[in-house]
C-alpha cells in the first residue's frame, strides 16, 4: 500500500496501480475540501478497474487528515476516555464510518491501543485513551466497532505498544526494557482485547522490545508478530506495517531487507509511503525473495487470505455519497454525540459539523 504526492494520478502510482498494489493511503498532501477528496478517491478506484482499498489515518484531535466543514472535528482520544463512556466512543467510531465512506475511505488507521503510561513521549500522548490498559482495550474496542459497523475496516496500533516510548519511531529507533510480565499486563492488554473482538486489522509499531526479541524491531520480528501476536494472543486478522519510510527503519535498514524479513515475520501489508522509488525497491525484493525461495509461497498465500478477507467485507466501489455530509444521518450523528458533550467548554471539545 503506497502513499503518492498531489491530488491526482501521476506516471508512479499509475504504473504500481497497473502492477498490482493492494491500495494507497492518503495524507494530509493529498487531501483538499471534501468534494476534491472525493473526486480523488473516485478517480482512484476507477482508475485501478478492480477492489482498491483507500486508507486514511482519522482518529480525531490531532491526528486528522480530513478536517473543516462538513467534517466533524473530533477531540483528542484522552477525552473521550476521560469520560469513559464506551457507548458514545462506539457513537464516535460510526460517525468517523460515515464521513470516510461519504469520500471513498474503505480503512482507517484508527484506534490507537498503546497505554498512555508515560507523560514524556513524544508521539502517543493524547492519542491514547488511558493510562490504565483495560480502559484503552474497553474503549478501542468500542471505537473499531463502531467504525467496522458503519462499514470501514478498522486498524487498532501499534503492536505491541508505543506508550512508554521516550522517543519517536519517525524519527529514530525506540526501545523499551520492560519484561515479558510487565508487557503482558500493560502493553498487550489492549491487543489481546482487540485479538478477543475479531476486529478487522493491527498495525505494528517500529520499536524494540528487549524482552521479545532486543535485536530486532517488532516489525520484522517472529518472535513478536508469530510468537505473540498470532500464537499468544490468537491475532488472525490483517497485520500491517508502519510506514518502512519511517527512520527507526530506514536509518537501520534497507527496504529491501525490511520487507522480506517482515514478510517472514508476518507482516502480511506493507506501507510505503512517499518515494515511488522505494515502493518499487520493496514489491521487486519480494517478489526475488518469493522467486528463490527465501520466503516460502505459503507466506505469500497466508497473507493473502486475510486481505482477500478485509477486501470482501470492506471494499467499496467508486460511489457517490458525498451529499450524505450535512444530510439527515450525518446531522444525527453529530447532533448524538455533541449532546453528550453537553455543558463541556466547546473550544475544548471542538464539535464543528455543517
Amino acid at each position: 500500500m503506497v502513499g503518492f504526492p498531489g491530488t491526482r494520478i501521476d506516471d508512479d502510482l499509475a504504473a504500481l496501480m497497473d502492477d498490482g498494489i493492494y491500495g494507497a493511503i492518503l495524507f494530509k498532501r493529498n487531501v483538499g475540501t471534501a468534494q476534491e477528496t472525493a473526486t480523488l478517491c473516485r478517480e482512484l478506484k476507477a482508475r485501478a478497474g478492480r477492489p482498491f482499498i483507500l486508507s486514511v489515518d482519522q482518529e480525531g484531535g490531532r491526528v486528522a487528515r480530513l478536517r473543516g466543514a462538513p467534517f466533524t472535528t473530533l477531540p483528542p482520544m484522552r477525552e473521550l476516555g476521560q469520560r469513559g463512556d464506551a457507548a458514545q466512543v462506539e457513537r464516535v467510531g460510526r460517525l468517523l464510518a460515515h464521513e470516510l465512506r461519504a469520500v471513498g475511505f474503505d480503512w482507517d488507521f484508527a484506534p490507537v491501543l498503546d497505554v498512555d503510561t508515560n507523560p514524556a513521549n513524544p508521539v502517543i500522548g493524547d492519542r491514547s485513551f488511558s493510562r490504565d490498559a483495560e480502559e484503552v482495550a474497553r474503549l478501542g474496542v468500542a471505537l473499531a466497532r463502531g467504525l467496522e459497523a458503519g462499514g470501514v475496516a478498522s486498524c487498532g496500533k501499534h503492536f505491541p505498544g508505543h506508550g512508554d516510548t521516550t522517543s519517536d519511531s519517525h524519527l529514530t529507533l525506540p526501545r523499551l526494557p520492560h519484561d515479558l510480565e510487565r508487557l503482558r499486563r500493560v502493553e498487550l492488554v489492549p491487543f489481546r482485547a482487540f485479538a478477543q473482538a475479531g476486529l478487522a486489522s493491527l498495525m505494528t509499531a517500529h520499536v524494540l522490545f528487549d524482552a521479545l526479541d532486543p535485536g530486532v524491531p517488532a516489525t520484522m520480528s517472529r518472535r513478536v508478530l508469530q510468537g505473540v501476536l498470532r500464537e499468544e494472543l490468537g491475532f488472525d486478522g490483517v497485520l500491517v506495517s508502519d510506514d518502512l519510510e519511517m527512520k527507526a527503519i530506514a536509518d537501520h535498514y534497507s527496504v529491501e531487507e525490511a520487507t522480506v524479513q517482515g514478510t517472514l515475520a508476518g507482516v502480511d501489508l506493507f506501507l510505503v509511503c512517499h518515494r515511488a522509488d522505494v515502493q518499487r525497491r520493496a514489491i521487486e525484493a519480494l517478489v526475488k525473495a518469493v522467486e528463490s525461495g527465501r520466503v516460502p509461497r505459503e507466506r505469500i498465500t497466508e497473507a493473502h487470505r486475510r486481505l482477500d478477507a478485509l477486501t470482501a467485507r470492506f471494499a467499496h466501489p467508486a460511489e457517490d455519497r458525498l451529499a450524505t455530509l450535512g444530510g439527515d444521518e450525518h446531522r444525527a450523528l453529530a447532533e448524538g454525540l455533541a449532546s453528550s458533550f453537553a455543558g463541556k467548554d466547546p473550544t475544548e471539545v471542538m464539535l464543528a459539523s455543517r
